[in-house]
């Protein structure tokens, strides 16, 4: 089930609804095989969500970001906004849509380094009553604090960005409360680094995309699991909106590409490469059949939000 967010221009915000147990995998993808060990799976919640299950709302998503120093991650917007703050709202009244009236600084958000995180430590949403919503946000949360796998964060979406106009500014970080230090890290473009592509023919160019999101999607059946997974699609073109730019990928039996709970994970400049040249934002089909649209971050105004919390290229 897909996070209830405003569909616009036919785009699916691709975020994958958490149940007993997460799905998720690149759609038509190959396995990472430790290729990017910076590269994680998100879990968060969003005490606004109304889980048709429970009385109370409350609901939990994964998506995918990526470690770019020791505390910082880099994931959409649509990850950070709205994250719960110890289990309380952070919207005004659980209403506002944009950063710039609330939505900003929840803590109810983890990520997981591992190929295939282990949501085993979670009780099953099943085996809590309709009027256990807040119990199963504390079971789950002391599971995830106390585990070591799990690394607990503060989510803050870029200061422009819109729910209501999701795939526009959809750059978020996480500030992890505490350091994961690792060998390598993702890299930032630097300004306008994909503009060297915009004239390049369709097929002489592979970039690489990560993420934990869903294999396939058939009507209401659901396949994959949650494994970090790669896909090396192929540049359609470069657009812009009066917003914001973002640029549009295949996806396809041929190259791979994203799919639902692939949100906010990276697409590297190559397949050689860990500069991140932009985040997964949207889809244009709820089968994942469609082009991709990757959300770039080589813009001045995604340069100086990372640059806010120290990330430069």
């Amino acid at each position: 089930m897909l996070r209830k967010l405003p569909l616009v221009a036919a785009l699916l915000v691709l975020l994958t609804f958490v149940f007993a147990a997460p799905a998720a995998a690149i759609r038509f993808g190959n396995p990472d095989d430790g290729e990017h060990p910076y590269v994680g799976e998100l879990l968060f919640y969003v005490p606004d969500y109304h889980d048709s299950r429970f009385d109370d709302p409350g609901g939990w998503f994964t998506c995918s970001g990526t470690l770019v120093d020791a505390t910082h991650v880099i994931t959409a917007g649509h990850c950070t906004f709205g994250v719960g703050l110890n289990g309380h709202s952070t919207t005004h009244n659980g209403a506002d849509t944009t950063a710039a009236e609330g939505g900003v600084g929840g803590n109810d958000i983890w990520i997981s380094f591992r190929e295939q995180p282990d949501f085993s430590i979670l009780p099953p949403s099943s085996t809590f009553g309709r009027d256990e919503n807040p119990d199963r946000y504390q079971a789950w949360k002391n599971a995830l604090n106390a585990s070591s796998e799990w690394h607990r964060g503060t989510a803050t979406p870029h200061p422009l960005y819109d729910d209501n106009l999701f795939f526009a500014h959809d750059l978020g970080v996480v500030t992890l409360h505490s350091a994961v230090h690792m060998s390598k890290y993702g890299d930032i473009a630097p300004l306008d680094w994909l503009d060297r592509y915009a004239n390049t023919p369709k097929n002489t160019h592979r970039f690489e995309t990560v993420g934990y999101g869903l294999e396939l999607v058939q009507g209401k059946k659901e396949f994959g699991g949650d494994t970090r997974m790669q896909a090396h699609p192929m540049l359609i073109n470069l657009k812009s909106n009066p917003a914001d730019s973002y640029i549009v990928l295949s996806d396809n039996t041929r190259t791979g590409g994203t799919c639902f709970g692939d949100s906010g994970g990276p697409t590297f400049d190559n397949t050689s490469s860990n500069l991140v040249v932009a985040v997964t934002s949207w889809a244009q089909n709820t089968n994942c059949t469609g082009k991709a649209g990757v959300y770039r971050i080589d813009q001045p105004d995604d340069l100086a939000f990372l640059a806010s919390f120290g990330i430069t290229p």
